[in-house]
């Protein structure tokens, strides 16, 4: 029992950032708050490491400071996408019509995901 408790992850420590991150917006002064689940996280970040961030293809930008992690999204309804199944007790962005457009091409690409529901 005493091996369980330490093999466990804390995830405020140590997150995987694409499984665990729904989106993350970057800050002034190296500070980047990442939004998971049930959660937030800000950590101060070098330059360096917030390039390596955005540069992630797993995320795309919605604004200058706001990246969504793509293979999270489950709804994109009216210009608000949503991250959970519930649409009342999800987290969510808003995002422009012309970012929307895009979202909905880069998903056409993976049709094949069934929890994802795109509506115009």
């Amino acid at each position: 029992m005493v091996n369980k408790s330490l093999s466990e992850r804390n995830v405020y420590e140590d997150f995987d950032l694409e499984s665990d991150i729904l989106y993350f917006k970057t800050g002034i002064q190296g500070l980047v708050s990442f939004h998971g689940r049930n959660y937030n996280i800000k950590k101060r970040m070098t330059a360096e490491q917030i390039q390596q961030l955005t540069r992630d293809h797993g995320f795309y930008p919605i604004s200058s400071n706001c990246y969504i992690n793509i293979g999270k999204i489950k709804t994109i309804s009216d210009g608000t996408i949503y991250f959970g199944t519930d649409v009342s007790e999800s987290k969510q962005v808003t995002v422009n019509r012309r970012k929307q457009y895009v979202i909905q091409q880069l998903f056409s690409q993976r049709s094949s995901s069934k929890d994802l529901r795109i509506t115009p």
